[in-house]
């Protein structure tokens, strides 16, 4: 029996990482339906994204702010209980054990999914060794994955170059792999150290894809957009295949 069908659309975040209101509202409008799902981070959620996240969840819009909270812990619930009530489906914090867990009390019932950071996909090892931490990349993100699981986090932020490894040593399928760092083929890295295509993030197992410059940058977004979503569901279409 194959698998059901999966709108590509739904695995794709475009990250509206713009200055201004009015060049995010152009930009939602030029991406039309091509676009589902929109990622809202510090740059715009400082310049009234917060209010512009709560008409495009009334809209019918997916809406992730990646705030990647961290505070004493009832600062962290407070500001999650107050996320909660914009309507948005998921909010970063960082994989701290305490932020986290102030972070699932202040999530409640609401239909808000929390989202952990664990190693910045612009960082590398020299990076979380200039940071202070004694483990590696490869040994940090399995830890705080596996601390972020039990937890009762929903999903994990992480490169796509680890989510078949977090598979394969038990974070469960109902805690979504987000992956950053994804850029086509030939595109600029930027300032992502830990790069992969949409298509080979699909088949490592990611759940949802966060993507920016190479749609937002590009010099027409709308059919940039309609090419990786054209590339995701190609890759899903692969799988199903071999399922």
């Amino acid at each position: 029996m194959s698998a059901p069908a999966t709108d590509p659309r739904d695995k794709l975040f475009v990250a509206l990482d713009l200055p201004s209101l009015g060049e995010a509202e152009r930009l939602v409008s030029v991406l039309g339906d091509t676009v589902t799902h929109y990622k809202i981070g510090y740059r715009l959620g400082y310049s009234d994204g917060i209010g512009f996240g709560r008409e495009l969840a009334a809209s019918g819009k997916t809406i992730f702010f990646d705030l990647k909270l961290h505070d004493i812990d009832n600062t962290v619930r407070e500001g999650v209980e107050a996320i909660a009530r914009t309507g948005a489906h998921y909010l970063t914090v960082h994989a701290y054990p305490q932020t986290m867990r102030a972070a699932v009390q202040g999530r409640g019932g609401s239909a808000l999914k929390i989202l952990a950071v664990t190693i910045l996909t612009s960082w590398n090892d020299i990076d979380c060794a200039e940071a202070g931490y004694a483990g590696t990349v490869a040994t940090l993100v399995p830890a705080k994955a596996q601390q972020a699981a039990a937890i009762g986090i929903d999903g994990i932020v992480c490169s796509a170059q680890e989510t078949a490894n977090l598979r394969a040593i038990g974070i469960p399928p109902k805690v979504e792999l987000v992956t950053p760092g994804i850029r086509p083929a030939g595109a600029d890295g930027g300032d992502q150290k830990r790069v992969v295509t949409p298509e080979a993030a699909i088949r490592g197992g990611a759940d949802r894809l966060v993507i920016g410059r190479p749609i937002t940058a590009a010099a027409d977004p709308a059919a940039a957009a309609r090419e990786i979503v054209n590339a995701i569901d190609g890759a899903l279409r692969s799988l199903r295949v071999n399922v």
